[in-house]
């Protein structure tokens, strides 16, 4: 990790103690909670505090320990994740929540972004994209897997009743919609500042205003409503950015 990544997760006091990032784990089978706690325990700024095999548990665990973020299965005994994500964001607000499941068809993906979860990842991914995944939603990020952002563009692409809104369209400047685009390529808010020669500040400004315009709240609904509006195009991925 690099010295300027490293300085978001510490916080320098009398004894240079860095501040961690406390994860709870919820997911039924008992091998791949432990290989997720081996895995995230070997980054020195992660503290897994808790294991949870339902959802019910991973609610009055979160609660009662108050995690940074809770890594979350969907398929589960009882209570399954999409419900208990819905209560922990309803309980505990400032919990993020990053699905981590075999599904990825559009009705757990949309079931569990809506309940409040701000990252999708599956099962096939590498335990170097989960750690990634983590700092981005401690970062304020939105995380999907590839697979899971091309189904939901297909899926919206799919659609006959795109609705395409020109009014919307023609109020978004040029700069938004080059940063719009950046955003549906899953670029990060600091890597777009480098591309578009931005402060982080003025990167964030400009999202919100976008957020605005859209009626919006987050990075994955701006981009999923830009395609079904047809703000953007499957061509507008392949396009480079054109810093200006």
């Amino acid at each position: 990790m690099e010295n300027n990544e490293r300085k978001e997760f510490e916080k320098i006091g009398n004894d240079n103690i860095p501040v961690k990032i406390k994860v709870l784990l919820a997911d039924d089978h008992a091998v791949l909670r432990e290989s997720l706690r081996h895995m995230l325990e070997e980054e020195r700024e992660f503290e897994v505090v808790a294991e949870a095999s339902n959802g019910e548990d991973a609610v009055n665990l979160t609660v009662e320990l108050n995690p940074d973020v809770v890594i979350m299965d969907i398929s589960m005994p009882g209570l399954n994740g999409i419900e208990a994500t819905r209560q922990i964001k309803s309980r505990c607000p400032r919990v993020a929540i990053l699905a981590l499941t075999v599904h990825n068809d559009n009705e757990y993906v949309y079931g569990i972004m809506k309940a409040g979860a701000t990252g999708y990842l599956v099962k096939t991914v590498s335990a170097s994209e989960v750690i990634h995944a983590i700092r981005l939603l401690i970062a304020g990020e939105t995380v999907l897997s590839p697979s899971v952002s091309q189904q939901i563009f297909k899926d919206q692409l799919a659609q006959d009743d795109r609705n395409l809104n020109t009014s919307v369209t023609e109020k978004l400047t040029a700069r938004e919609l080059e940063m719009l685009r950046l955003v549906a390529k899953g670029v990060s808010n600091k890597d777009i500042a480098l591309k578009l020669g931005l402060s982080l500040n003025s990167v964030k400004s400009y999202l919100t205003t976008i957020f605005l315009k859209l009626n919006v709240r987050s990075r994955t609904e701006a981009v999923v409503i830009s395609f079904s509006r047809g703000i953007l195009t499957e061509d507008d991925l392949k396009k480079k950015s054109d810093p200006r």
